[in-house]
């Protein structure tokens, strides 16, 4: 019996319960990221928020609205997908969204700095996004593991994000050749357990079916333990695996 053919029903309810369903596509559409929203079927469990892109933040929460899924989070991306937006701009950009209705905010990590040696940028754009964030919205720092590479170039990102105030470390923007990967998961996840904080991990780009989440929640439960995998901790960032909790659901 092969991997694909072991997980269950549970594990797919379990792995929907923790996604954020997204769609950053270059020809999204309104129509395109409401046949998104429309391809949720909350009988069989409701994901924690969609991502999409800023202008469509105010669309997917008048949806969700109006189909009574107000649990369910909106986010959206910032200095996405290079990093090297102007600070200024990037901010502008966060509130903006935050005015628009945003829960989260997923700002990408000025990570070409940090291979080039300059924790401070980083640690500016991270510290001055949370600060426009507050309390009450959810930032979400993508290192972009796939481009970082080297174990304590990952962990090193992880540390300037955790340390300037993140709430969530992602691994990856889905816009490059590596993007989730386990072994990157470990060392961001061993981050958050040595620096203490309250903060969670999201696995983006490469997470296309349930078998292949199912490691991410054993190595996450293995290292923070079973409490801590929760939507307030853990993440997916995916667009096609729901096609594949579907049809898992489906074979009972």
């Amino acid at each position: 019996m092969s991997i694909e053919q072991q997980v269950t029903m549970s594990d797919a309810t379990r792995v929907l319960e923790l996604m954020d369903l997204t769609s950053l596509n270059d020809d999204d559409t309104q129509q395109s990221i409401i046949a998104m929203l429309d391809n949720i079927d909350a009988h069989i469990a409701l994901p924690a928020a969609v991502c999409v892109y800023p202008q469509f933040v105010r669309l997917c929460k008048m949806e969700l609205a109006a189909r009574g899924w107000q649990k369910v989070k909106v986010a959206t991306v910032t200095n996405f997908p290079c990093g090297e937006q102007p600070l200024e701009q990037v901010l502008a950009q966060t509130q903006q969204a935050i005015d628009d209705g945003a829960d989260e905010i997923d700002l990408v990590m000025p990570y070409n700095q940090v291979v080039a040696g300059d924790p401070d940028t980083p640690w500016q754009y991270v510290h001055s996004s949370k600060k426009v964030c507050g309390t009450l919205v959810k930032l979400k720092v993508i290192i972009e593991t796939g481009v970082l590479e080297k174990p304590e170039l990952i962990a090193q990102a992880s540390d300037i994000a955790i340390l300037a105030g993140a709430d969530f470390i992602k691994t990856s923007t889905g816009k490059v050749s590596v993007n989730a990967t386990l072994a990157a998961a470990q060392v961001m996840i061993e981050r958050i357990k040595i620096n203490g904080k309250s903060v969670g991990f999201k696995a983006a780009g490469g997470v296309k079916t349930v078998a292949q989440g199912v490691p991410y929640l054993t190595l996450a439960a293995d290292i923070m333990g079973d409490d801590w995998v929760n939507p307030s901790m853990f993440r997916f960032g995916a667009s096609s695996l729901l096609v594949d909790v579907k049809q898992v659901v489906a074979q009972g």
